[in-house]
C-alpha cells in the first residue's frame, strides 16, 4: 500500500474515490474543494475495505464515496461502506474524451471518481443486494440458453460436414426429434462413422441436459421474481425472464429512479434530442441497458401479437402513416412508464384463484368458457393458473360464470 504524507485534515469535509478491480481497489481522497489530498490501493478482501474506510475516515468528514462498478468490482467495498453509514455514489468511467486528454492510470480514475462525487456529476445511488437472488438466478438461465443453442449450432454443423449416410439420417429431423433420436443412438461402423456419431450423440444429450436445467431456473425465477414483485410479474406480456431483467436493471432500491423519464433513459427507449440550428429533430437512444431494451422489445411483441388493445393502438398508428418499427418505439417507450409504475408503487393483482373452482363447481368446461368469449381454450386455462394476466377477461370471466 502507498499513499502520500498528509497533514491532519480530520475536521474538514473530503470526498472519496474508489477505482475498483478483482483483487484490488485504489481509493482517493479530495478536500471539498477538489484539492488532492491522498491516494492508496487495498485488497479486496475484509481487512482491505476495513483499512481503505479508515483511511479515508483519517482524512476529514466524509461526505460521499464514488465508486466505479458498485455492481461488479466495487460490490464488496459499497457493502461494507453503506454498513458504516457512508454514502456511496455510482460513478460511470470518464469518457474517451476526457481519458484522452489526462490518460488512465488507478489513481487518476479513483481522483476522477472523487471529483465526480463532489461535483455532482455522478449522483445516482448504487443498487441494494435485495435482488442479488434474482441476478443470479437470471445470468444461469441465460448462460444455459447461450450453451444450449451453441450446442444446438454444433449439431448443425456437424451434420453438415456428416458423411453421407449419417446427414441422411439424421439431416432431416428437425428439433427435437432431432436431439431425441441423437441421444439414443449407438455410434457404430468405421472409425470416422462412430466418431462422428460419438460426438453427436455428446452433444445431443448436454442439449437435453441443458434444457432441463433452463427450465428448472425458469421455475425458480418465476417464483422469485412473483414473490418480490407479483405486480409485474402479472403485467401483460411480461414473463419471468423479462421480470427478472427489469428488476435486475432498476435494482432492489428503484427509488434511486426519480422519474419514469429516468428509468425510459436507463433503458434506452427515451428519444435523444439532436437538433441544430434550424433542425429540430429527436434521434434513437442507443445508450442505456440493453437488456433491458430488449426485454421491453419482447414485451411490445407479445402485446403486438395477442393483446387487443396493443393492436387497435398499432392500427390507429398504421393509418397515421407510420411504420412498424416507429410503433415499437413509441410502444417501448409506453411500457417503460408502465413497468415504472410496477417498479416504484405497490399494484393490486386481481384474485384469479376463484374462477377455476367456480367453473368446476358448475361443471362448464373450458372449451365452452372460450367460445363464449371468442378466445381459445389455452387462453383461459393460462387465465385460471395466473400464468398471463387480463383483468378485463378475468372481470367478465367472474360475472358471467356466477349468472351462468
Amino acid at each position: 500500500m502507498t499513499a502520500e504524507v498528509v497533514e491532519d485534515t480530520a475536521d474538514q469535509d473530503v470526498f472519496g474515490g474508489v477505482d475498483s478491480h478483482a483483487d484490488t481497489l485504489h481509493v482517493a481522497v479530495i478536500s471539498d474543494n477538489g484539492g488532492h489530498l491522498a491516494d492508496a490501493e487495498f485488497s479486496t478482501t475484509a481487512a482491505g475495505y476495513a483499512a481503505a474506510l479508515a483511511f479515508l475516515n483519517a482524512h476529514g468528514q466524509v461526505r460521499a464515496i464514488g465508486v466505479e462498478g458498485t455492481s461488479s468490482y466495487g460490490a464488496g467495498f459499497t457493502r461494507a461502506a453503506r454498513s458504516h453509514g457512508h454514502p456511496v455514489i455510482e460513478v460511470n468511467r470518464p469518457d474517451r474524451a476526457e481519458r484522452r486528454r489526462i490518460g488512465k492510470s488507478d489513481p487518476i480514475d479513483a481522483y476522477a471518481a472523487a471529483r465526480a462525487a463532489l461535483s455532482g456529476r455522478a449522483s445516482s445511488a448504487p443498487k441494494d443486494d435485495t435482488v442479488a437472488g434474482i441476478r443470479a438466478l437470471h445470468n444461469a438461465a441465460r448462460s444455459a440458453v447461450k450453451a444450449r443453442t451453441a450446442a444446438l449450432n454444433q449439431i448443425t454443423h456437424l451434420l453438415f460436414t456428416a458423411p453421407e449416410a449419417i446427414r441422411a439420417k439424421y439431416g432431416q429431423l428437425k428439433g427435437t426429434d432431432r436431439t431425441d433420436a441423437l441421444a439414443r443412438l449407438r455410434p457404430t461402423g468405421d472409425v470416422v462413422h462412430t466418431a462422428v456419431l460419438t460426438a453427436l450423440k455428446s452433444l445431443a444429450r448436454r442439449v437435453k441436459e441443458l434444457t432441463a436445467e433452463h427450465e428448472a431456473l425458469t421455475q425458480a425465477l418465476d417464483s422469485e421474481a412473483s414473490a418480490y414483485n407479483p405486480g409485474l410479474r402479472a403485467a401483460y406480456g411480461v414473463g419471468p425472464d423479462t421480470a427478472a431483467q427489469l428488476l435486475v436493471t432498476a435494482g432492489g432500491n428503484p427509488e434511486r429512479m426519480r422519474t419514469e423519464a429516468s428509468f425510459a433513459a436507463l433503458c434506452g427507449v427515451a428519444p435523444v434530442p439532436a437538433s441544430s440550428g434550424r433542425t429540430n429533430r429527436h434521434r434513437l437512444s442507443r445508450g442505456g441497458d440493453r437488456a433491458a431494451n430488449a426485454a421491453l422489445y419482447r414485451i411490445a411483441l407479445v402485446r403486438l401479437s395477442s393483446d387487443s388493445r396493443t393492436r387497435e393502438y398499432a392500427a390507429r398508428q398504421t393509418a397515421a402513416g407510420r411504420t412498424k418499427k416507429e410503433i415499437i418505439r413509441l410502444l417501448k417507450r409506453a411500457i417503460a412508464r408502465e413497468m415504472f409504475r410496477c417498479l416504484t408503487t405497490t399494484v393490486t393483482v386481481p384474485g384469479i384463484a376463484d374462477l377455476r373452482p367456480q367453473r368446476q363447481a358448475k361443471n362448464i368446461t373450458l372449451t365452452a368458457v372460450a367460445q363464449h368469449f371468442g378466445v381459445w381454450p389455452t387462453t383461459i386455462s393460462r387465465l385460471e393458473r395466473g400464468l398471463s394476466r387480463d383483468d378485463d377477461l378475468a372481470r367478465a370471466y367472474r360475472d358471467w360464470i356466477q349468472t351462468a
